[in-house]
């Protein structure tokens, strides 16, 4: 069983991390994910003791990281969240409020430092900013938790208030509380900017009762019922237009600015925006099966599947603070006991400053904020990418596999020329050839239907098979009829002579005898010489397109979009095949871009599969790693530069954060160093690792 929640208030990631850390150790948990990024925490365990887990898991999120609210994902009411947030805001009022108070006062302490009575002074400064803090620490000691770093923040003040160092304490104190604000602003305005350029969630849907209309959840209406959408509303369920026409904005899924038209007799899919017409639409899915509740739970999702990266600092940042706390233990001791002239007051200071930049919080907040971004960016222009792991994937991509037909080609298949031999009349051959084709969804076979204007009475197709990757067959009104490629016909040794001209051959025998050829054409996507010229400049250094099509078609179409490679004539194990051959050619890694239906033993073994033409297709939301909304495939090119891009700015924080601490560390043993500037190492670091994040959001 699993269950989701919403973590209201978590702004640590250290934090987020001890909380799946420990929830993963409970007992009947299978697997604990919690998402710092979009503040969700995933629960996997047993149905039995659900119940108890979700107690447990609460207590913990409440001790590791006091005042944060959990409730259950889509199980709170709009009244509880505003209450929670007026709750929340005035939590912070009141802290501001405290901290202006101390702040005050420390000014006083300062003014009158000569003064007998400045010490107390002092000390009511420092308990009035750094309150949360104290009381944070002395839970931690109870609970025995001594590398948190709230505690570590208090003896290092402690520290500074034996040395007499008063203003320096208050300092970190007030800075790490002021740091600390500005970096829960950071972090929340960071997880805002991400979850509205992601909104498709529809709030309500206009459901028909009798002649009236009532405004229900999404999640009320049932397949079957009908709906109506005003101008400007968005789309709340897929369905089929029944009356009206509009134009749409489909931005938010697909990242294409251009409007598209609809009316009466379309399909159209949840998260559009309706622009102008009224429609009434008859919901053909439930919600939950919707386009927009698929994509909504990828999505949200994504963040849970994280990058190496991601995981070799989270296994970091659980030694790097003991090491640094052994480090500043040594540091406040050693060298007043070994060295000559060297006082514990100097050394306890720069131990004090060791404990102030132990925490890792600019890493572990840094690392997950910006592959969310990169999500974010990716579904900004309607690519969506399952999780970190395969945005991390794509950086190491050096070879692309293309699949032909509805990927570089648009699938829109027209019959350009019939040809009936052996007395059989062109009339005569469509009419044969389209009753056989009558049961396949495949392009070809719908072309050649839509060829044939005359109804179909499939009563009379008997004993219909497909053999796979060669055609169909069947008796047609007790007539044997095959249709398929020359392969087929080598199957049932039909003669059929060579077709010379450039096109899909779809070969037809009638009672075991030729009938004729029909001519089959695909037109090439506009975008696709430009998906491979943007895939060349961004080093990708081998592009290769497989296809069931024969030699002369495929090799055409490869001349024309500069294509490296083309393997024709393949049955779909051969597709395999050919993949395991680039494979042991020594390449970084490969992505592989099919239509998510018919390709998923190879979707699956490339190191990224792509689907193209995501919207509405459950297939190919579930075959691949990546989902291409559109039918653009330079969206492949666009993926990999936001990849690239996240990857850089990842690395950077990561720079950033080490580097800064580590010249601190030097700076301290120089006595150039000092408490202030530790908490800039921390604080400031990890607020500037957030707002460098963001960044991502502009690819």
């Amino acid at each position: 069983m699993i269950k989701e929640f919403l973590v209201k208030g978590l702004h640590c990631g250290s934090c987020a991390a001890k909380i799946e850390d420990k929830a993963g150790k409970l007992s009947n948990v299978n697997r604990v994910i919690m998402n710092f990024a979009t503040s969700t925490l995933t629960i996997e365990g047993s149905k039995k003791h659900m119940d108890s887990i979700v107690d447990e898991v609460k207590i913990i999120v409440d001790q590791v990281e006091p005042g944060t609210i959990v409730t259950e994902k889509n199980h709170t009411s709009n009244k509880d969240i505003d209450k929670k947030e007026i709750e929340e805001d005035t939590s912070n009022k009141s802290r501001l409020y405290r901290m202006a108070l101390g702040i005050l006062v420390f000014l006083g302490a300062l003014y009158f430092k000569e003064e007998p009575f400045s010490l107390p002074l002092f000390i009511i400064s420092y308990f009035a900013i750094g309150k949360d803090i104290i009381l944070k620490s002395v839970k931690n000691i109870l609970r025995g938790e001594l590398f948190d770093e709230n505690f570590l923040m208090t003896i290092a003040t402690v520290a500074a208030f034996a040395i007499g160092e008063y203003p320096e304490a208050i300092m970190v104190v007030l800075l790490y509380e002021v740091g600390e604000y500005f970096q829960e602003r950071a972090v929340e305005s960071s997880r805002k900017s991400i979850a509205d350029l992601m909104d498709i969630r529809p709030d309500y849907a206009n459901l028909q009762v009798g002649d009236d209309l009532k405004k229900v959840s999404p999640y009320d209406v049932n397949r079957g019922d009908i709906i109506v959408v005003k101008p400007g509303e968005k789309v709340p369920l897929d369905g089929e237009i029944i009356e009206g026409s509009s134009s749409l904005d489909t931005a938010a899924l697909t990242g294409e600015s251009a409007l598209r038209d609809v009316t009466k007799g379309d399909e159209i899919i949840s998260g559009f925006i309706n622009i102008n017409g009224v429609l009434t639409i008859k919901v053909t899915k439930n919600f939950k099966e919707s386009a927009v509740s698929k994509i909504l739970d990828l999505v949200e999702n994504a963040s849970g599947k994280k990058a190496k990266t991601e995981k070799r600092i989270t296994k970091f940042a659980k030694y790097y603070t003991p090491v640094i706390i052994i480090a500043a233990t040594m540091t406040a001791l050693l060298p007043p006991l070994l060295m000559e002239g060297q006082s514990f007051d100097t050394w306890i200071y720069k131990a004090a400053i060791f404990l102030v930049i132990s925490c890792p919080c600019a890493l572990v907040i840094s690392v997950p904020m910006g592959y969310f971004a990169g999500l974010g960016a990716s579904s900004k222009n309607g690519i969506l990418v399952k999780g970190g792991n395969y945005l991390e994937a794509l950086t190491e991509i050096d070879t692309v596999v293309f699949d032909k037909t509805g990927t570089l080609t648009k699938g829109n298949f027209t019959v350009d020329k019939i040809v009936g031999v052996n007395g059989t009349s062109k009339d005569e051959l469509l009419k044969y050839t389209s009753y056989v084709e009558s049961f396949s969804n495949h392009p070809i076979a719908l072309s050649i239907i839509k060829e044939y204007e005359g109804a179909i009475d499939k009563k009379l197709v008997k004993e219909y098979k497909d053999v796979t990757g060669k055609g169909v067959m069947a008796l047609v009104d007790g007539v044997s009829v095959a249709s398929g490629n020359k392969r087929l016909m080598e199957q049932f040794k039909v003669e059929c002579g060579p077709v010379k001209e450039v096109g899909t051959i779809v070969y037809t025998a009638i009672d075991g005898k030729y009938a004729g050829y029909i001519i089959i054409k695909d037109e090439v996507k506009k975008d696709s010489k430009e998906a491979i010229r943007k895939l060349k400049d961004n080093n990708i250094k081998k592009v290769v397109m497989l296809t069931g099509d024969k030699k002369e078609v495929a090799d055409l179409v490869g001349k024309d979009l500069n294509i490296d490679r083309v393997y024709s004539e393949l049955l779909p194990q051969n597709k395999v095949e050919k993949v395991e051959e680039l494979y042991n050619e020594n390449i970084k890694g490969l992505a592989f871009v099919g239509d998510g239906i018919n390709d998923a033993p190879v979707l699956a073994r490339a190191n990224v599969g792509v689907a193209m033409g995501g919207v509405g297709s459950d297939a190919a939301i579930e075959a691949a790693d990546v989902v291409i909304m559109n039918d653009e495939p330079s969206k492949l090119a666009t993926a990999i530069k936001i990849a690239k891009r996240t990857k850089e700015i990842v690395n950077m924080n990561i720079g950033m954060s080490i580097g800064i601490k580590l010249l601190v560390f030097v700076l301290t043993f120089m006595n150039l160093g000092s408490m202030w500037l530790a908490i800039f190492a921390d604080m400031g670091v990890s607020t500037l690792a957030v707002m460098n994040s963001m960044r991502i959001l502009k690819e």
